[in-house]
């Protein structure tokens, strides 16, 4: 734990009230935090504000806020972040949009071609789909691309190197196979995508290529898109390859909020910027390539769905690849909604979803931004019928997390300061579908989120969200998850990462963090693609939008909860046990690691590798 000095104060407060104030806040009350008085009045108003949510407006606002491309600086964009200001106004919150300027490349000129042993020209477009107006609109749609990727123009042989994960780079090294002066060709999946180029690049390729491939998210799953859900064979991944691990945000204002007139570095000195070119493709592209290589046959985990024999290469294929942008500043619109706390107005709970997609993102992140407006909804009509929160609620619209989580990033670094004394959690959703409860954060909330799943119903089973939940871990979990959910009065939630608007706040400056969400029965593959409509998503995903309504429900609740109660509604056992049991996992694979190497080195002393080599196939 860091000095006491150093805890943001409300945290403090809370730590200094589980000494000072009697136990009854916590215990016996079937919700904590709260006093048994003030339990059963908060449970009335959390019964009302659920009744509030309505699957009928979350629809319609679905159809209005995916109706056209909605990128970073589209018209569209800005347009539905004044609606949604307009919108939080209405429910009777204090809404404003905050801007800033950030860096925010475009294609200029993009070129993926087969050069030998044949000539192929991959197409780097995806068509329309017949019957799904949204996929039309190609005057607004942006290009297939990696955003942040470097820029070049390189030639050179082609590698297969499945999903560009470290293990995956062993393999290779074992083989004999070096990326050195290559172009390199990995699947999504196995990683987040930034990994792979960065990767290429620290060993040597001059390029990296990454495609779809049909075992992960096409035809290998089920009837692909408009005659199911999967990725067709044209679908495309667009996504962000900056660095996100070293600093999310805008690369020139790194650590500072990126306001018009912000001190802002060159380009060239931008360490997040990717240093070699890098290009998605579809899996319709990517056989001929993969198809014209030669080497070693892959091992059979990284062999995908098309119909070829996956080889490692190098060679024969050769191939070409171009990349150029252009480097335009663009402006972000975050949208900003504050319902004043009555008790402690600066302690805050922030709430957030993004509005901005890669092109139409009904599911990303429009299932979620709706359920966000949904839930601000019902806590405007909660306002009008007497309630009050006692400490303050922000609920915010991120514009352009799709390129690199800029929008939240930067407001974070702008309001740093404040945010590191009055922020006591960060809500964040990213979308949303159809199955079950997901939620990952600060393990201090595990406690609470199991509550607040125990009275949410299900729309499906019409168990509760929790219930269901503990009989998906039962029937598909591990031994180990599956004897925690009988046995464990809670279940666990996940650690976060990185990839979302959770981000600044949790990872930068420490803010109690949670993530929720709904999926696991609506499988697809049109992430991130021209796809992901409102056609594609009343179609496949939430059909009903029974479950965005559940997701304000949940997320909603939560936000209630922490506002209300009279004491902040953390649980560190939760967090001690995790903490523990990463240790245990570290020694554990520190273990399995050291056990490995000392076979190997047993089996080179004893001459075993020697002794079963195969001179017809040394790659073996």
């Amino acid at each position: 734990m860091p000095p006491a000095s150093r805890l943001p104060v409300p945290v403090l407060a809370s730590l200094l009230a589980l000494v000072i104030l009697p136990s009854p806040l916590a215990q016996g009350t079937g919700l904590r935090g709260f006093t048994p008085g003030a339990a059963a009045t908060h449970l009335d108003w959390e019964s009302r504000f659920r009744a509030i949510p309505d699957p009928a407006r979350l629809r319609a606002a679905m159809e209005r806020l995916s109706a056209r491309p909605h990128h970073v600086g589209s018209p569209w964009g800005k347009a539905n972040a004044e609606w949604m200001r307009d919108q939080f106004a209405s429910y009777g919150w204090d809404a404003r949009i905050d801007e800033y300027q950030v860096l925010f490349p475009t294609p200029k000129e993009r070129r993926v071609e087969l050069v030998e042993p044949s000539r192929f020209v991959a197409k780097l477009e995806e068509p329309v789909v017949a019957g799904d107006p949204s996929t039309s609109q190609r005057a607004e749609q942006l290009p297939t691309y990696n955003s942040y990727s470097g820029e070049g123009d390189v030639t050179a042989p082609l590698v297969y190197v499945n999903y560009g994960v470290p293990a995956d780079y062993e393999e290779l090294e074992r083989r004999g196979i070096s990326v050195r002066g290559a172009i390199v060709i990995a699947r999504y999946g196995g990683s987040w995508r930034g990994i792979k180029p960065k990767l290429a690049a620290e060993k040597g390729a001059v390029g990296c290529i990454i495609y779809s491939d049909p075992r992960d998210d096409g035809y290998a799953q089920g009837d692909v898109y408009p005659a199911g859900p999967w990725r067709p064979r044209d679908g495309v991944q667009r996504g962000s390859v900056l660095d996100l691990p070293v600093a999310p945000g805008d690369p020139l204002t790194v650590g500072v909020g990126a306001t018009a007139d912000a001190p802002r570095i060159e380009r060239a000195a931008a360490t997040t910027i990717m240093r070699i070119p890098v290009l998605p493709i579809s899996y319709g592209d990517a056989q001929p390539l993969l198809a014209a290589l030669g080497g070693p046959v892959a091992p059979e985990a990284w062999r995908g769905a098309l119909p070829i024999t996956y080889k490692m290469g190098p060679g024969p294929a050769r191939v070409r690849l171009k990349a150029e942008f252009n480097w335009n500043l663009a402006p972000v619109y975050n949208v900003v909604a504050t319902l004043r706390g009555s008790d402690f107005p600066d302690e805050w709970i922030v709430r957030g979803n993004h509005h901005d997609g890669w092109v139409n993102g009904a599911e990303d992140p429009i299932a979620g931004m709706i359920a966000e407006l949904e839930e601000a909804r019902a806590l405007g009509e909660l306002v009008k019928q007497g309630w009050r929160p006692r400490r303050t609620i922000v609920y915010t619209a991120w514009d352009a997390e799709e390129p690199a989580l800029l929008g939240s990033t930067e407001w974070a670094e702008h309001h740093a300061a404040e945010l590191r004394q009055k922020a006591v959690l960060y809500l964040n959703t990213d979308g949303n579908g159809r199955g079950y409860l997901g939620a990952g954060g600060s393990h201090s909330l595990e406690r609470l989120v199991n509550e607040v799943a125990r009275s949410v119903e299900d729309p499906e089973s019409r168990v509760s969200v929790w219930r269901r939940l503990q009989a998906a871990r039962i029937r598909f979990g591990s031994p180990v998850q599956r004897r925690e959910a009988r046995e464990r009065g809670d279940l666990r939630i996940d650690a976060l990462g990185s990839g979302s608007d959770f981000t600044p706040f949790l990872q930068h400056l420490g803010i109690a963090t949670l993530n929720v969400g709904f999926g696991g029965e609506d499988g697809g593959g049109i992430y991130h693609s021209i796809y992901d409509t409102f056609s594609w998503f009343t179609r496949f995903s939430d059909t009903s939008f029974v479950y965005g309504r559940a997701l304000a429900q949940v997320a909603g609740t939560i936000v209630m909860r922490m506002a209300n109660a009279d004491l902040l509604p953390h649980e560190f056992g939760a967090l001690a046990e995790t903490s523990r049991g990463y240790v245990a996992e570290l020694k554990a694979l520190r273990d399995e690691i050291a056990g490995r190497i000392a076979e190997v080195n047993r089996q080179l002393d004893d001459g075993v590798l020697a002794a079963t080599a195969d001179p017809k196939r040394p790659e073996r």
